[in-house]
């Protein structure tokens, strides 16, 4: 019989375990050198179009890193999707939003999400984190959860249900309402009011882009 005595993580480091005692009997009292195990870092990808990030979606990333050590915010490129900011632009400013924080790394991706996972899942993220605000998203989210299932049995789907005040919030409700003039102070981040109010002077903001 034996057991090991864990001292410290260094997390994202190292497990240190310090010494296995073993008391066998026959053998005595055995006291094994200090030895060092992998970290094994828990990582989650966070796929949404972010056009443009909302206070909801940073709430879902921040509230994430209590469960993973870090989140991954995949950034779709859609062409049929029409666009206010480039995907340059949206990755960007989430960039911005989570600069002094490197457990938050942003990526652009095109194509299916299955594979975006696959490429990235040497760094250890098989776990797909998606929101979900009312019984009105969950069908389609749903439908996706089981293809990606199907396309690859070992991607998981993590919901998680949005802070209440921002369940009635999406990047099209936030578009339409600064293009009609109301106020989305504590509704996006710093960053993405200041390029909203570009956009409008540029006159690119419109209902229903």
């Amino acid at each position: 019989m034996g057991f090991l005595e864990p001292t410290k993580i260094c997390k994202p480091g190292v497990f240190l375990l310090t010494k296995a005692v073993f008391s066998d009997k026959n053998m005595g009292n055995l006291v094994e050198p200090e030895r060092i195990v992998p970290w094994m870092e828990k990582i989650a990808v966070y796929p949404g179009f972010f056009d443009p990030i909302t206070n909801g979606h940073v709430d879902i990333i921040l509230r994430g890193l209590r469960l993973f050590d870090k989140i991954l915010v995949a950034v779709l490129k859609n062409p049929k999707k029409e666009a206010l900011f480039s995907t340059k632009d949206r990755v960007a400013m989430i960039q911005e939003i989570f600069i002094r924080q490197p457990d938050i790394e942003v990526k652009a991706f095109d194509g299916l999400l299955v594979e975006f996972v696959r490429f990235v899942r040497r760094h250890k993220a098989k776990i797909v984190i998606r929101g979900l605000r009312a019984v009105s998203d969950f069908e389609y989210e749903l439908q996706m959860a089981l293809m990606n299932r199907q396309l690859d049995p070992e991607i998981e789907t993590l919901y998680m249900m949005p802070s209440v005040h921002y369940s009635f919030l999406n990047s099209g409700v936030v578009k339409e309402v600064f293009s009609l003039g109301g106020s989305v102070t504590g509704l996006v981040p710093e960053i993405v009011e200041k390029k909203l109010r570009e956009k409008l002077k540029q006159g690119r903001l419109s209902v229903g882009k």
